[in-house]
């Protein structure tokens, strides 16, 4: 039984020896890395989609993760402050780290970066992988990176990269659709998460429940969020599943608009299975609150 273990193993590791071994920090890369490399890759990611992406507790485990790994994918523009202390206590010489934000449209790029003003990213907002739309920069970038590790499958991973993008054009289209009626509508969000989706989708983002960026909601930032709300005509507050309900809801009970548990990341609900799915469920769950 142990020698069958064995060869098992043995073969796995045969198997995985040709493959390019990817990390990356979020689930939707990791994601987007799978059906560009399909059976060449072998994929971990670090971020769980229903945890903060801004605060990660490093571990030795996420440094075991990128010991062995060829490619390291990154959001980058500050989201993971966390990362380089990942990287360098890998030891991984050979690594290469990829930072998927250098085609971006980036939106809201502060003029300055001090403590007065929260938690503000200095390359901009770094949340761009809500507006569907920015996938298709950061295939590029994934295709680019697999392809400098096994450039014999570039042609495969283009191939597969392109059929995604067609897919996901589609739905695209059908999202816009969806959101049409609702262009120009009103909400309010607890982070500054959600800023180019909402661009994306025409909508107003009229306030947010934190005073500022990373800051604890307060009793009298929250009384303003509700004359806010009624006095704009609010329907929605969207909240990410990792932050505390407490403030939101009572601005909802004050107020009558709906808090929607709405997810980030891949896993932040249990519908949220692949990228197009994390979409899908956030646009047709903000659709039926604003109506």
């Amino acid at each position: 039984m142990k020698r069958a273990a064995m060869l098992i193993v043995l073969l796995w590791c045969a198997m995985a020896s040709g493959m390019v071994r990817v990390v990356t920090t979020l689930p939707e890369l990791a994601d987007f890395t799978r059906q560009i490399g399909g059976d060449k890759v072998k994929v971990d990611f670090i971020v769980r989609g229903d945890q903060n992406p801004h605060f990660v507790e490093v571990k030795p485990s996420y440094m075991m993760k990128l010991k062995s790994a060829d490619v390291f994918l990154t959001i980058g523009m500050d989201l993971e402050m966390w990362a380089p202390q990942i990287v360098d206590g890998s030891r991984n010489s050979s690594l290469s780290v990829v930072d998927l934000s250098q085609a971006i449209n980036k939106l809201e790029v502060p003029a300055r970066v001090d403590a007065s003003l929260g938690d503000v990213h200095r390359f901009g907002n770094p949340h761009y992988w809500l507006d569907p739309r920015n996938v298709r920069p950061m295939m590029e970038e994934i295709v680019e990176a697999l392809a400098k590790v096994s450039p014999g499958d570039e042609g495969l991973f283009r191939a597969n990269a392109n059929a995604y993008l067609k897919n996901l054009d589609t739905r695209i289209a059908g999202w816009e659709q969806t959101m049409k009626p609702f262009a120009g509508k009103k909400v309010v969000t607890f982070h500054k998460s959600w800023t180019y989706f909402a661009s994306w989708l025409k909508l107003d983002v009229a306030g947010e429940v934190e005073p500022k960026p990373g800051i604890a909601p307060s009793p009298s930032h929250t009384v303003e969020i509700i004359d806010l709300v009624r006095s704009a005509g609010v329907k929605a507050i969207i909240v990410e599943p990792f932050y505390d309900l407490a403030a939101p809801d009572q601005i909802g009970r004050a107020t009558g608009a709906k808090v929607l548990q709405l997810p980030t990341s891949i896993g932040g609900v249990d519908q949220a299975t692949d990228y197009i799915a994390l979409i899908d469920y956030d646009v047709r769950t903000l659709a039926e609150a604003l109506r």
